[in-house]
């Protein structure tokens, strides 16, 4: 029986994807700790202007993180929920709830709350993270159901071809006294991966960042497949037309039929 249980846990422990692992740790919320709330206060400002949000909207924030693009758009007064499948930044994040911000944990590949907002963000190159195209199609197929008719969906991804073309292979950080050894590569089989080495006064852990470096082209094809209408593509928070050398994101605006 002893040995039958530890077979079971060590097959759960296989199982795990790397995304349940290094979101949940405060290692990954320290080495981001400084990432800009002025510039991502600023993008949701030129998205609330450019899809001329009336007050009423229902808005999906969708692998919200600790929900800091929640928080702001529930501030400008929109009714929000974000979900993401960390416990822990679920937790961090139900700190802020009230009548018209809400928080569950959910796995984007399932269906949410289906024909409920108006608006669905994917924001911060929350994509991607999976093995198979299958389950990509799966995130849009799902996040489309979530939306009401005519409803449309922003994803925020990295631009592979300026990541690629500008890789550092190797970064060292020092934050609040915790060593980050970082390395990258872009894998044969069309991945960016993020190795993470933490050294926290004497213990060392090391963890992983795993980002499918899917092109506008299979974006496109996605959306097809699903039936989804594209309206717009930029290239960086400005909203500037995407530029596949140049820009630094892309960032596809699109429609669910009506």
């Amino acid at each position: 029986m002893l040995i039958l249980q530890r077979t079971m846990m060590e097959e759960q422990t296989q199982k795990k994807e790397w995304f349940d692992e290094w979101f949940n740790t405060i290692y990954y919320h320290i080495l981001y700790k400084n990432r800009s709330y002025e510039e991502a206060g600023k993008f949701l400002d030129k998205l609330i202007h450019y899809f001329e949000m009336p007050k009423d909207a229902k808005i999906l924030d969708l692998a919200c993180g600790k929900g800091r693009h929640s928080i702001y758009l529930n501030n400008r007064g929109f009714d929000v929920t974000g979900v993401d499948l960390s416990e822990q930044n679920i937790a961090f994040a139900r700190q802020k709830a009230n009548d018209s911000l809400h928080f569950h944990i959910h796995d984007m590949r399932e269906v949410f709350q289906p024909a409920t907002f108006d608006y669905v963000f994917n924001l911060f190159t929350s994509f991607g993270y999976f093995d198979s195209k299958e389950e990509n199609l799966d995130v849009i197929r799902a996040t489309c159901e979530s939306l009401k008719p005519g409803g449309k969906l922003l994803i925020d991804f990295l631009n592979p071809y300026v990541v690629i073309n500008q890789l550092v292979s190797e970064e060292d950080k020092t934050i609040d006294n915790i060593h980050f050894k970082i390395t990258r590569e872009h894998t044969k089989d069309d991945y960016i991966v993020k190795n993470i080495e933490v050294d926290d006064h004497g213990q060392h852990f090391e963890y992983m960042e795993k980002v499918k470096a899917i092109r506008r082209t299979d974006f496109l094809n996605y959306f097809d497949q699903i039936g989804l209408k594209l309206l717009d593509i930029f290239g960086d928070y400005q909203l500037n037309p995407y530029i596949n050398d140049q820009s630094e994101r892309l960032i596809f605006v699109i429609q669910k039929p009506a």
